[in-house]
């Protein structure tokens, strides 16, 4: 997979002196993180520069790989409130509950002005997640760097997205068992259409529970080419969805995960990844009656794969480090916090091999940071997406600089 089509970096870069965060092991003190061609060349002790690098001076500061944004709709969604400024949905009538053939690919803009709002904040990756339905589509992994999307797209299709919750429950009638049964009989009829795919086209088959591209979508799934990512809270749902992915023998991901902590040793026996949103201390709604700000401290010391979940989000996408911040502060452990929004995304998705930690030969997503990143005073100081430093300048910067001082104002102090 040629992640760095377009735009790596050709310049080499040594970054001094930092405590790197490999996330491999321990952290190494005093280190050299060298970039070349857009790929970590080397990670090692001390300050050893090759010959005609340019030399970031990181001493007294923090290195981590950047930060990988799961369920997002950056690049999806430009004006929450604007219709035609957001793409990660279908709006049709009557609602549609199998989007399986939806791709959030076709709809990425990377030139959203929000990309470079949340870059700032040391997010370097984003999963841009479709919405809606019960099925609601494939979701995509890109980098957030300055390109045409053909440049940014890393892997497409991630994922298929699925909703157990009362919003699937609501695309299939109301009930949220229905969304489970309706959900396996998708599934057992995308294995029929593989089976007799030449006598669906002849109109010689029985009728069945989704439109040709949602069946052929599905294939994705079932062959195990792509996981399931089930968008579910309650732990009805959530033991719901380990039963179906036994019966249907398909990988899932799970997303929300709000009563996860109930059953976590079925989750670390089953080896599911689960990406919670730190943030929830009451319930949001009859999904999450039992939410906790420990759910993923629970989940880790059980043995679960634990991420952190954007929430759908566009706009604030940053307040990640912050979820980070305040799981650690109810008993996940820093290193398993800091993995929480870099190495466990990109290993429950297939992307280990080239994302997720600073170690040779990864893609050169690399973040220097003032100080602790999952403390809120500390600020991103370079930031470098495949080995290319990005400016760390938005429109938000932009407006703040323009306008901080108007014409016949004097200057705040």
């Amino acid at each position: 997979m040629n992640v760095l089509l377009g735009i790596a970096a050709l310049e080499t870069v040594a970054i001094v002196g930092g405590t790197v965060e490999t996330l491999e092991g321990a952290k190494i003190p005093t280190a050299t993180v060298v970039m070349r061609d857009g790929r970590i060349e080397r990670v090692t002790p001390g300050r050893e520069v090759p010959a005609g690098a340019r030399v970031v001076d990181a001493s007294g500061r923090i290195v981590t790989p950047g930060f990988i944004a799961a369920n997002t709709a950056l690049g999806l969604v430009e004006i929450s409130l604007e219709p035609t400024a957001r793409d990660q949905s279908i709006e049709s009538t009557p609602p549609d509950a199998n989007r399986a053939a939806f791709r959030a690919v076709d709809a990425i803009n990377p030139r959203s002005v929000l990309i470079p709002v949340q870059r700032m904040e040391g997010i370097t990756s984003a999963i841009a997640v479709p919405e809606g339905g019960l099925l609601s589509g494939q979701s995509a992994f890109f980098d957030l760097a300055d390109g045409a999307r053909a440049e940014a797209v890393v892997r497409a299709p991630l994922a298929i997205h699925a909703h157990l919750s009362a919003g699937g429950g609501a695309a299939v009638g109301g009930s949220r068992g229905y969304a489970i049964t309706h959900l396996r009989e998708i599934l057992d009829d995308a294995r029929v259409y593989s089976r007799t795919r030449r006598n669906y086209d002849r109109n010689q088959s029985r009728a069945l529970a989704g439109s040709r591209l949602d069946l052929e979508a599905l294939a994705l799934v079932i062959d195990g080419r792509v996981p399931l990512a089930i968008h579910a809270d309650r732990e009805a749902e959530l033991l719901a969805a380990l039963d179906l992915a036994r019966e249907q023998r398909v990988r899932i991901v799970i997303f929300g995960g709000a009563e996860a902590w109930r059953i976590a040793p079925a989750l670390a026996r089953e080896k599911v990844p689960v990406f919670v949103h730190a943030f929830e201390n009451v319930p949001s709604g009859f999904d999450a009656l039992s939410s906790r700000l420990d759910n993923a401290a629970l989940l880790q010391r059980a043995g679960v794969a634990v991420g952190l979940s954007a929430g759908g989000e566009a706009h604030n996408v940053r307040t990640l480090r912050q979820q980070a911040g305040v799981a650690v502060s109810w008993g996940l452990p820093y290193q398993e916090g800091l993995r929480a929004l870099c190495r466990t995304p990109a290993q429950a998705f297939g992307m280990g091999g080239d994302y997720g930690t600073l170690a040779a030969g990864k893609v050169a997503n690399v973040v220097v940071w003032t100080g602790d990143p999952l403390e809120l005073s500390s600020q991103v100081e370079h930031v470098f997406v495949r080995g290319k430093e990005m400016p760390l300048r938005s429109r938000q910067t932009e407006l703040r600089d323009r306008y901080r001082v108007l014409d016949g104002m004097l200057p705040r102090p």
